[in-house]
């Protein structure tokens, strides 16, 4: 007994599946060590990619309320074409006074914030830049001035950082409001914000101040929103992050245009209804012809910069300024180290299957993503997201490729194995449920039809004929067999010699009436190429060759049988043993085609047969019914081919005198 081979040269035999092995983990470790390092070093696409996921977890958590504080005095489109509609009308004299041509008159802000401060509003802060005289004349400007001296406390005006480009490169100045006005005791803030690498606005004025005007030694100012809340005295928290919590996109925080102001009936509605009441008044531009509009996370349309300043004064106010929640890129790095590992970890550890891996990969990579989206919704808190979830469902992805190219190269070896002695219908149902088949493969018990096909007087041929003529005829008989076997959707089993071994409903039954049919179809096929052989044979001269199938119908057991070195499907059983019996029996009855009662009965009202009798089976007790088979009931060409085969076999039989 030959014995088993050393682990040694097991291992040998395992190489490529251990190379597989090795280039799935040169593979995860790739995806985790370029996540760690990508996120570490804060290339600009990373944070690129990592803004595109904060505009998607702003879009999925969606609008939610404003502070009830807070309302904008909008120089909206309706406000810039109002003088002429009320040139005529005495209620709004003062719109076709002050607001005749664009720039307006400073008196208009002017009446604007003596208003507003009468109609109880907690201040004022005015989203404009007054850099230079009025183009009114002084008195336009001291009207003004009398007006910020009255309320100076609880009014905020806006200055600018102004990036001018210069042959040598960009110039960045201050702007702030003319002399005059900046000798009033009133706040000025700055109004910039920082465009992020996707061109969004992100972050509040904070950032601004720390990644531009500080490292250009510019003089410093503090920020327009939070001058808008101080001014007004509400206290609000040190901000824990440096980005803005958009409450929503355009529209979030109510408007009413400024020529309401200035109509005296929408002035008195709105003094009824306490409109400005304990607000922090926000005067700005939202008209389409001033281009003031900027890109936020929300999409859509642009936001207006007076509402980017509602967010950011809303933000401080509530104390919802959004944190990153690793405070450097380094330790954001050794995070998604540690997060994408113990993630590759997990999807390797699953089973072996391609999806169950792919199914991981992503279902750890979307996990992954609902936690970054929650702590952010819920906490205000950024943890690096996209990377991690590119990396992760990219290692679930790899091990998808790799499995399906050697699940495609496995089923190619299986179906070229399978085609060699199934037919292609069957090769096609198996492929299709693979995983049945592989049950089957393990051991089962079937229905099915068994075919034994031998050639009579071989040994006394094969004594008389050269080697190389009588394995060509061998050769061209047994092809002929079994493509008579498969045409019929039979399986090859095996060659026994010169004899031929086939199964109908094994290992996929179409049934067992269609099984046993087809074992009829094919015995019938076998004895029409084998007489159009002897024709064939008889004018060249050759030997003719008669052959004695047997096909019985039963319960078999099926499964991989043999060796660990050699394995292959097969079926076993008493009805295996009968069917080649049977076959043993057709020289002794002297037919070609024998089959037994249990196939008979289940296609006796399509076939014609002869009743046999009974007769002993060596090994069985019991005694087997059985029929020589003529052929499809009303097939003329059957009962011929069967009248004449029986006088060929007759002659063949008979000793010659």
């Amino acid at each position: 007994m030959e014995k088993r081979p050393s682990d040694k040269k097991l291992k040998e035999r395992d190489l490529k599946f251990h190379l597989k092995s090795y280039f799935s983990v040169l593979l995860m470790g790739f995806w985790v060590l370029a996540g760690a390092i990508a996120t570490g070093s804060s290339a600009s696409w990373v944070q690129w990619l990592e803004r595109q996921t904060q505009t998607l977890f702003f879009k999925l958590r969606g609008s939610v309320p404003v502070p009830e504080n807070m309302i904008i005095l909008a120089i909206d489109d309706e406000s810039l074409s109002a003088a002429p509609i009320y040139a005529d009308d005495p209620q709004g004299e003062a719109i076709a006074d002050l607001l005749a041509t664009w720039p307006w008159k400073r008196a208009a802000y002017g009446k604007a914030i003596e208003r507003l401060m009468a109609a109880g509003a907690k201040s004022v802060a005015v989203d404009v830049i007054f850099s230079t005289p009025s183009i009114y004349g002084d008195a336009d400007d001291r009207q003004f001035q009398e007006v910020l001296q009255r309320y100076a406390d609880r009014v905020t005006l806006a200055a600018l950082y102004r990036d001018s480009p210069t042959p040598t490169g960009n110039l960045v100045q201050l702007v702030k409001p003319y002399q005059s006005l900046e000798t009033t005791p009133m706040s000025v803030g700055f109004i910039n914000y920082l465009p992020e690498s996707d061109g969004k606005i992100h972050s509040l004025g904070t950032a601004y101040l720390e990644e531009v005007v500080r490292p250009l030694d510019l003089p410093t100012l503090p920020s327009f929103d939070r001058l808008a809340l101080d001014s007004a005295e509400i206290p609000y928290p040190e901000p824990k992050g440096r980005d803005i919590f958009f409450y929503g996109s355009s529209g979030s925080f109510p408007k009413v245009p400024f020529w309401h102001i200035l109509y005296e009936d929408w002035w008195e509605i709105h003094l009824k209804e306490k409109t400005f009441q304990d607000k922090v008044v926000l005067i700005g531009a939202t008209a389409t012809s001033l281009q003031d509009f900027f890109t936020t996370p929300f999409r859509g349309k642009k936001m207006a910069g007076v509402e980017i300043h509602a967010h950011a004064i809303a933000t401080l106010q509530e104390g919802k300024s959004i944190k990153r929640g690793l405070p450097t890129g380094a330790s954001e790095g050794i995070f998604v180290l540690v997060a994408v590992a113990l993630a590759a970890v997990l999807i390797d550890k699953m089973p072996k299957q391609t999806l169950a891996r792919l199914s991981w990969g992503f279902g750890l990579a979307i996990g992954w993503g609902c936690i970054s989206y929650l702590l952010f919704a819920y906490a205000q808190t950024i943890v690096p997201a996209a990377v991690p979830v590119v990396a992760i469902a990219a290692i679930g992805f790899c091990h998808f490729i790799i499995g399906a190219i050697g699940d495609q190269r496995s089923k190619k070896r299986f179906r070229r194995t399978l085609e060699r002695y199934l037919a292609a219908p069957i090769v096609e149902e198996i492929l299709k449920q693979p995983d049945d088949y592989k049950a089957l493969l393990k051991g089962g018990k079937i229905n099915a039809a068994v075919l034994f096909c031998d050639i009579r007087g071989f040994t006394n041929l094969s004594s008389h004929l050269p080697p190389e003529v009588l394995v060509e005829q061998l050769n061209i008989y047994l092809d002929a067999m079994v493509e008579a076997i498969l045409a019929a959707d039979g399986t090859l089993d095996k060659f026994i010699g010169d004899a031929v071994m086939a199964e109908f409903g094994s290992p996929v039954s179409q049934g067992e009436k269609t099984d046993a049919m087809n074992a009829i179809r094919a015995a019938l096929e076998m004895r029409s190429a084998l007489a159009r052989l002897r024709e064939t044979w008889r004018q060249q001269g050759r030997v003719p060759l008669f052959n004695g199938i047997g096909i019985n119908y039963g319960e078999l057991i099926a499964g991989n049988i043999g060796s660990w070195r050699r394995m292959e499907y097969a079926v076993i059983g008493d009805t295996v043993n009968v069917a080649s019996r049977i076959e043993g029996l057709t020289k002794k009855v002297g037919v070609d085609i024998l089959i037994a009662e249990s196939l008979y009965k289940l296609v006796a009202e399509e076939v014609e047969a002869v009743f046999i009798g009974d007769r002993e089976v060596r090994g069985r007790e019991l005694r087997v019914r059985l029929y020589s088979l003529v052929g499809r009931k009303g097939n003329l060409e059957d009962q011929k081919i069967y009248q004449q085969v029986r006088e060929e076999m007759q002659e063949f039989l008979t000793p010659a005198p």
